[in-house]
């Protein structure tokens, strides 16, 4: 590689899980995870990797970027990049943010995923897509910044996640939904790490038997009603949420919890969305996101 410049991007979709069960007693990183439910969207992370070689005037191996919503933490892309043979390069790095960090949109997964997968094409490892998302995987459980998130939005869609792990160790159940619209409101971040440690017991108790429950049931309807219940029971509900969720209750309108995040999300048939954005526009103080689900997964989009 002389002097050529090499450029790839890629995307990850942002993944709300609704409800979870972690699994935390394997030995081996690649078969931690959580059992869950949750769905990907058309918003998340773009990663553009720009390769070319190092000269003496570089101080450092590399440059992180961040544009739109501001991720204060650039550990995990420092942590993936290591996991990449970068020899005699300089690696610079972008990523394209459009979902707010910390609110329960797997962003971390999201950046973590969409570099493994641009650096793989821009270095020319010749990695499979599996073996470049086991690295974003163990990233995450080594950061502390999540644990199935990578799973779920290497595959994208709406999915159950019934068994726990790395993909390629773990395995999901899509279910298809037609015209769907999702709605979203934040309001503030909750940090995963700590709420996972401080309330395992009580999440895992009731998170696998909704994963069994919806195994069966299949229906986005059901799930939204156990990702409330769950929220409620691992009591996550802030006042403000249970305000908007029961505004929304009393307009028949069903909606989830996102986890973690001070974030309800509603998916509903297209022609309710502007019933819903009516009633969400009121919360000035949340930020409101609308999109759609992404069924294709994390790719790469050009290089």
């Amino acid at each position: 590689m002389s002097n050529l410049i090499i450029m790839v991007t890629a995307f990850c979709p942002a993944h709300i899980t609704g409800f979870f069960k972690a699994e935390l007693d394997k030995k081996d990183s690649k078969q931690l995870g959580s059992l869950g439910a949750g769905f990907s969207i058309q918003k998340g992370v773009k990663t553009t990797v720009t390769i070319r070689n190092k000269t003496k005037h570089d101080i450092s191996n590399f440059t992180i970027k961040v544009n739109g919503f501001e991720s204060g933490n650039m550990r995990v892309s420092e942590v993936v990049l290591n996991k990449f043979s970068t020899k005699g390069k300089f690696v610079d790095i972008i990523h394209e943010i459009d979902v707010p960090v910390g609110y329960g949109f797997g962003s971390s997964a999201a950046v973590a995923l969409s570099l493994s997968i641009a650096l793989n094409d821009a270095l020319e490892c010749k990695l499979s897509k599996i073996k470049v998302a086991q690295i974003a995987h163990d990233v995450e459980i080594e950061c502390k910044t999540g644990l199935g998130d990578v799973l779920a939005s290497y595959y994208g869609g709406f999915e159950i996640r019934d068994k726990p792990g790395a993909p390629g160790i773990g395995h999901v159940q899509n279910i298809t939904l037609n015209k769907i619209s999702i709605i979203m409101i934040c309001f503030s971040p909750i940090s995963t790490s700590k709420f996972i440690k401080e309330r395992l017991p009580r999440i895992n108790g009731l998170g696998g038997k909704m994963v069994n429950e919806l195994l069966k049931s299949k229906n986005y309807e059901h799930f939204q009603e156990m990702s409330l219940e769950f929220a409620k029971y691992v009591d996550v509900m802030t006042p403000r949420m249970q305000k908007v969720v029961n505004e929304l209750s009393k307009n028949n309108i069903k909606c989830g919890i996102a986890l973690f995040g001070e974030t309800i999300f509603s998916m509903i048939p297209k022609e309710n969305e502007n019933k819903i954005l009516k009633i969400l526009e009121k919360y000035s103080d949340g930020i409101i996101i609308k999109s759609e689900l992404d069924n294709t997964g994390a790719r790469v989009l050009y290089n």
